[in-house]
């Protein structure tokens, strides 16, 4: 019986916002069973203080592959082409050419690169990858993208430590992003050679999984958008005077041959403090899906239905031509 399993990776901020990544098991209860090598949560998820969407997509892929190392086939959904393109087509010809890509320049995040490889490489059973579209109501998909966004924000708050693969450290550390990482010191003795990468153990949080998601929670649970409705006041006043305004940073270009594919990284830009702006009408209209964190089935007041709410959103960015401007964790004020 085929194995099926969701992988995501996200960046808060990307590139070089806090990371996450996240695999899930589609089959329930499989945990300890032929061809599971996992506990009966089935799915992981981890991340770092720095990164890219990229180094956490890679991530995921190879953790699901280290999870699921029997003969059985395994399917790997994915919403990142640069992970499917990594891992199956663009690595055979790395390999041929010594790890340099076509423009003779050394392959980004090689380390996961190899790692997957050798590890498709030894399993007894194939495997095989399919591209999902992100935020279309995969349920996998959904899962895996809310496990990694959470870490990722836990990263930021200190409520976890970072917890990636060896390789995943290695790429990042090796990367333009690495500047200000925190490394935890467990980690630090591997990458030192004064430890070895099987000691490594998942950070403890003290917390149960949440109801809703799967995914697990600090004991100090940020509030969600049902807990701010909940209280009689709404949502409390917020400072916002210590945060500037900065320009959306380009993730970097990958490793592309003029045939292959380009895939556009996300790019985001960090919240500005429009606090003591008055409102003044444009003519503008913004249109598009928003993403309120946590999500109100973290709560215990969600009662399952949707919530009405009504608010302004404190945004500053680049528009580009086409009208986009990507935002990420802008303040949200309700009135």
């Amino acid at each position: 019986m085929t194995i099926t399993v969701s992988t995501d990776g996200s960046a808060l901020g990307n590139p070089n916002g806090p990371m996450g990544w996240a695999w899930a098991d589609h089959a329930k209860n499989a945990g300890g069973t032929p061809g599971h090598e996992h506990d009966e949560h089935g799915y992981d998820a981890g991340g770092a203080t720095n990164g890219t969407n990229q180094i956490g997509e890679l991530c995921a892929v190879l953790e699901a592959l280290r999870a699921h190392p029997g003969s059985e086939p395994l399917l790997i959904e994915s919403d990142s082409q640069y992970a499917i393109n990594c891992s199956t087509t663009w690595v055979k010809g790395w390999k041929r050419n010594g790890w340099k890509n076509s423009q003779k320049k050394p392959v980004k995040n090689v380390e996961l690169i190899k790692a997957i490889d050798a590890e498709i490489s030894r399993r007894p059973g194939p495997v095989n990858f399919k591209w999902v579209k992100g935020h279309a109501g995969n349920a996998g998909n959904e899962l895996v993208d809310e496990l990694a966004r959470t870490y990722a924000g836990d990263c930021r708050s200190g409520a976890r430590d970072g917890y990636l693969p060896i390789e995943g450290w290695q790429s990042l550390l090796n990367s333009e992003y690495a500047h200000g990482t925190d490394v935890p010191p467990d980690v630090q003795l591997v990458l030192d050679g004064k430890a070895d990468a099987a000691d490594l153990r998942k950070p403890e949080t003290g917390s149960s999984p949440s109801a809703g998601a799967g995914s697990q929670e600090p004991t100090t649970r940020k509030q969600s958008i049902a807990d701010l409705l909940s209280e009689p006041e709404g949502v409390p006043d917020l400072d916002f005077s210590g945060s500037t305004a900065k320009p959306a940073a380009d993730a970097p270009a990958e490793e592309t041959d003029a045939a292959q594919v380009a895939i556009t990284a996300e790019h985001s830009t960090p919240a500005a403090s429009v606090a003591s702006r008055s409102a003044t009408p444009s003519g503008l209209t913004v249109s598009g899906n928003l993403i309120f964190s946590p999500a109100p089935k973290t709560s215990p007041y969600f009662n399952g239905q949707p919530m009405p709410i009504s608010g302004t959103i404190a945004i500053e960015g680049y528009v580009d031509g086409d009208g986009n401007l990507t935002i990420t964790n802008a303040p949200f004020f309700r009135k």
